[in-house]
């Protein structure tokens, strides 16, 4: 019995030795980073925006692989099962959180499967119309949605999207129960958009600025907890007196459960080192969106957005019986 508790003793001690001199010796290779959408998208631009400082600050290569498919539960999946060891990170966004309640056969756990490094940015959307809307602000269009027989066409990105689950919640919060239209993705949607076919749409906001201030485009609202800076005539929702719907389009990067602590520090700084970067931040705010604050890059402060985020998009899913497709 002593024979075997010596035993168990000195694996468990070899094991936290394997594990602290693998974290010394991090990295020794090249990383790979997981974009859970195709490039051309938000979400391989800011991978490709924090790429440089970040291999760097490692001294290694980061290598991005866009995984795209199902609304980002594929490359969740992926990533879920690759070895702990640091080499494998993913980069996903708030799809993350509703695919929990939007796909019940998924083969991960968001929550449990991931151990979260740190959050990255948030990008602003705007509520934006037709250019012949007859409404010019946020007060008229809450009073033209609400009028008697409208029956307002919504277009967004495809159902289960960020667009969709934000234009829900938001239309739900207003009051008004529009005619939601599904397009493949964003680029067709903000075509129907400019061409009339539908009333309004939530765009990304950096996209909308140039249409709007071109008279191609209406925008009444902010999406999002800050305004932005290249529509200031706008404000947030939640400056409009609607709080719930004072949220944000957001990315963060995690690695499969298990990876060793030292090796999430090392992961977390490096992200830092990336975020306090002029030539990053300028490109950032260039294209719209923030980087955040170095007080909430905690990989704590990651994990309890992403558990606030599963239960307050599971809430959007469930409550509007919203099934992917």
């Amino acid at each position: 019995m002593n024979l075997i508790r010596v035993c168990l003793a000195t694996l468990a001690a070899i094991c936290v030795w394997a594990t602290a001199a693998g974290a010394d010796d991090y990295p020794n290779r090249p990383v790979t980073m997981i974009v859970a959408f195709p490039p051309g998208g938000a979400d391989d631009a800011t991978a490709r925006i924090i790429q440089d400082a970040m291999q760097k600050a490692l001294g290694q290569p980061i290598v991005i692989e866009n995984f795209g498919g199902a609304g980002g539960t594929l490359a969740a999946a992926r990533a879920a099962k690759a070895a702990p060891d640091g080499y494998t990170i993913l980069q996903h966004q708030n799809a993350l959180a509703a695919a929990m309640a939007l796909y019940p056969n998924r083969t991960f756990d968001a929550d449990k499967d991931f151990v979260a490094i740190g959050l990255i940015n948030t990008a602003a959307g705007v509520i934006a119309g037709r250019p012949d809307l007859p409404p010019n602000n946020f007060d008229e269009l809450l009073r033209w949605m609400k009028a008697n027989g409208r029956n307002v066409k919504v277009g967004h990105p495809g159902v289960g999207s960020y667009g969709h689950l934000a234009d829900v919640l938001i239309m739900q919060e207003l009051g008004v129960t529009p005619t939601q239209v599904p397009y493949r993705g964003a680029g067709p949607a903000l075509v129907d958009l400019l061409g009339g076919q539908v009333d309004l749409g939530p765009i990304s906001a950096i996209v909308a600025s140039p249409l709007v201030h071109g008279g191609k485009l209406k925008a009444y609202a902010t999406i999002g907890k800050q305004p932005f800076a290249g529509l200031p005539q706008l404000k947030t929702l939640g400056q409009l007196g609607y709080h719930k719907l004072d949220f944000d389009f957001w990315h963060m990067l995690l690695a499969p459960a298990g990876t060793p602590r030292p090796i999430v520090d090392k992961l977390n700084a490096a992200l830092r080192v990336a975020l306090a970067d002029s030539k990053v931040r300028k490109t950032f705010a260039d294209g719209g969106m923030d980087a955040y604050p170095d007080a909430e890059m905690t990989p704590e402060a990651a994990h309890a957005l992403l558990k606030s985020e599963i239960k307050f998009w599971g809430d959007v899913v469930r409550d509007n019986h919203i099934a992917a497709q």
